[in-house]
């Protein structure tokens, strides 16, 4: 099938990011017992994901992971900042070009289980997002066909006359990765894709969703807490820490050669072979676990890892480090000491 260009393109410059995101902040009114408070879930995040490009996105749990793939698959509007998919601003589009939208970015949700519709056959899941976007299944600028799917996730046409109760997870997954690629999409937003797998699945899906990048020229945004499938995947890392980007860069480089002292506690995390790695390691997690997680209703002033980082200097909990360049190929990290940052003995 001939490749359907970008519904919404605009004009927009050779190599230039299919989707970008600058300044992205999103702000939420909460009650507690004091009232009514905001909590800033995403903070003036910087973001671009190149066609055929996998970016990752790392952190702990609430850091603001899973907002900002909403936010870039435009299900959730920005309080601050923008998200442009083509060169053109999404937030400007009409609601029919929002509608053609849909159609270049797609996401594939962590738990296959609550995902797919109990009550429909694969057959009728894999095909109705070519009826509600009214295009034909098959043919050009129409939606890939049940059988083309399937064969693109491994599964067999016989599959296509099961319900999901049917299928074992590795297989649901499959099938919510094949509904994702049925309009042809760009833009793939993988929310802990695979997180609710057994290991041995893991792999599995992993394996598939890098195939399919190559294959099909897929751009994704992998967002996961685990470091060692990011490792394997991933072209580019941001690591976030209670909604800001703290580091970002070539994901070869970055796991090399942390240089933000959080970005050096995750990846202590992933087990290593030598010893002496493994001792220093131990001493990262010991040192800054030592702190409590701070609540995203109280944020720290100054540096928002200051209240975990041994390294902390008065500046840092005075002065807000600025997301900087650091040692070239294109590596970004915010720390006011990230030339020198080690945190260990």
């Amino acid at each position: 099938m001939t490749a359907r260009p970008l519904a919404v393109a605009g004009r927009e410059t050779a190599g230039a990011p299919l989707i970008r995101a600058e300044g992205l902040t999103k702000r939420y009114t909460v009650r507690t017992r004091a009232g009514r408070r905001t909590l800033t879930a995403v903070d003036r995040v910087d973001l671009s994901v190149g066609a055929g490009r996998i970016v990752a996105v790392v952190g702990e749990s609430g850091c603001g992971k899973s907002t900002t793939g909403r936010l870039l698959l435009a299900l959730e509007s920005p309080s601050e900042g923008t998200v442009t998919v083509g060169g053109r601003d999404v937030a400007l589009l009409s609601k029919k070009e929002l509608r053609l939208l849909r159609r270049d970015i797609q996401p594939v949700s962590q738990d296959p289980y609550d995902a797919l519709n109990g009550r429909m056959t694969v057959e009728r899941i894999l095909s109705e997002p070519a009826r509600v976007h009214g295009v034909p299944l098959g043919g050009p600028g129409g939606a890939r066909t049940v059988a083309e799917l399937l064969d693109l996730v491994g599964l067999g046409a016989a599959y296509a006359q099961r319900h999901p109760h049917e299928l074992s997870g590795g297989q649901r997954q499959r099938v919510a990765i094949a509904r994702a690629l049925a309009l042809e999409p760009k833009f793939v937003v993988c929310d802990e894709a695979v997180s609710a797998l057994d290991v041995s699945v893991q792999a599995q899906v992993v394996n598939l969703l890098g195939r399919l990048q190559r294959e099909l020229g897929l751009a994704y945004l992998f967002i996961s807490h685990d470091l060692a499938l990011v490792r394997y995947l991933a072209h580019e890392t941001a690591v976030m820490y209670l909604g800001r980007v703290v580091e970002q860069g070539p994901t070869s480089t970055l796991f090399a050669d942390p240089r933000h002292p959080y970005t050096q506690l995750l990846l202590a995390t992933v087990p290593r072979p030598r010893a002496r790695r493994q001792g220093r390691d131990e001493q990262r997690r010991a040192a800054v676990s030592a702190g409590d997680l701070p609540s995203p209703l109280d944020r720290p002033k100054g540096c928002v890892f200051s209240t975990r980082c041994p390294l902390a200097t008065d500046r840092c909990r005075a002065e807000e480090p600025a997301l900087r360049p650091v040692g070239g190929e294109g590596r970004t990290v915010a720390c006011h000491y990230a030339e020198t940052a080690e945190v260990a003995a």
